[in-house]
């Protein structure tokens, strides 16, 4: 299971080598305790406090403490000192930065962020045929680009970066310009906006997104990888560059329950704050995302190379086979 802590002044500590969450509720102190060698991660919001003997349990038994600020995005995180992987793996990984590798894999994780775009949409026609002619133009147009990117060739990706960008931004405009159409009139939006949301629905793909990265990380950690070492988004400082290439594939795992919780009119207004310059998800629209978010990613399982995998299972299978890939290549 995943703890996730978001209640302001929710303490964590250890009782009889377990586990125990102390939070006031109208008054009343709450206890809940949970053994050890049942928890995957411990997700950490503002307002929260660890004692060191809880951060020594998770270490013990290799779970992931991940601190997450307002939005939802992780901004630090504790794991076991010792490096759970060959040296090998990383100089493979930064020697495949610099050849024609990269290219190739950017491709293989765009290709495949766009066609589950591309899938999402056409169950989305299936079930509204009163929009088909308006899907069946953009997904059209969205096919369109996925065979154009899947052309693209060259030595370096650095000399065709801003090309996979333009594409990808563009199909990126038409999947969420098809999502807020189809969505209640009350849910519209502009297009995708980050930091602070201007809507509703992207304040809870925000969140979404931020979970999303920090599984990511930590399956790319655990498979030997070096998360600031990426091929399309890269250099940047302190800039977990793999992290958001190697996403790509995974982003439908985020959309699909926030739009679930849209279309299904679960979301209200005061599930986020109003900010100055736009708005974020508060306690309660946490509360509500993260339930969806968690049994969409653990508790719900689909056919995966002919086995029935939770999403989360399939994100660290695949950062395992793509580090044994760069073994092998070598």
């Amino acid at each position: 299971m995943q703890i996730h802590l978001n209640t302001y002044g929710t303490y964590l500590h250890i009782k009889d080598q377990m586990f125990e969450i102390r939070k006031r509720v109208e008054g009343e102190v709450q206890k809940s305790h949970l053994a050890a060698h049942k928890v995957k991660s411990i997700w950490v919001n503002n307002g929260v406090a660890l004692s060191a003997n809880a951060i020594q349990l998770a270490m013990q038994f290799n779970i992931d403490v991940v601190f997450l600020d307002s939005s939802g995005h992780p901004y630090s995180r504790v794991w076991h000192s010792k490096l759970g992987s060959t040296t090998l793996i990383r100089k493979e990984q930064l020697k495949a930065t610099i050849g024609p590798v990269a290219l190739t894999y950017t491709q293989q994780w765009l290709g495949a962020k766009l066609d589950n775009q591309i899938d999402f949409v056409k169950r989305l026609v299936s079930h509204r045929p009163q929009h088909s002619d308006y899907l069946d133009e953009r997904l059209e147009r969205m096919q369109r680009i996925r065979e154009s990117m899947a052309t693209i060739e060259a030595l370096h990706i650095d000399t065709v970066a801003d090309q996979i960008r333009g594409f990808e931004g563009s199909a990126g405009r038409l999947y969420f310009e098809v999502l807020s159409s189809v969505l209640p009139r009350q849910y519209h939006f502009k297009g995708r906006s980050f930091r602070p949301a201007e809507d509703t629905f992207n304040a809870f793909l925000n969140y979404a997104y931020g979970i999303l990265y920090g599984r990511v990380e930590k399956a790319l950690i655990l498979a030997g990888l070096d998360p600031y070492l990426g091929f399309l988004h890269r250099d940047g400082y302190n800039y977990k560059s793999l992290v958001y290439d190697f996403i790509e594939p995974f982003r439908i795992f985020g959309e699909e329950p926030v739009f679930r919780l849209f279309s299904g009119k679960k979301v209200r207004q005061d599930h986020v704050d109003e900010l100055a310059n736009g708005c974020r998800l508060n306690q309660e629209g946490k509360v509500l995302l993260i339930e969806r978010f968690n049994q969409h990613l653990e508790e719900e399982k689909i056919r995966y190379k002919g086995r029935n995998q939770s999403r989360g299972n399939i994100i660290q299978f695949e950062a395992h086979q793509f580090a044994n890939e760069l073994i092998n290549n070598s």
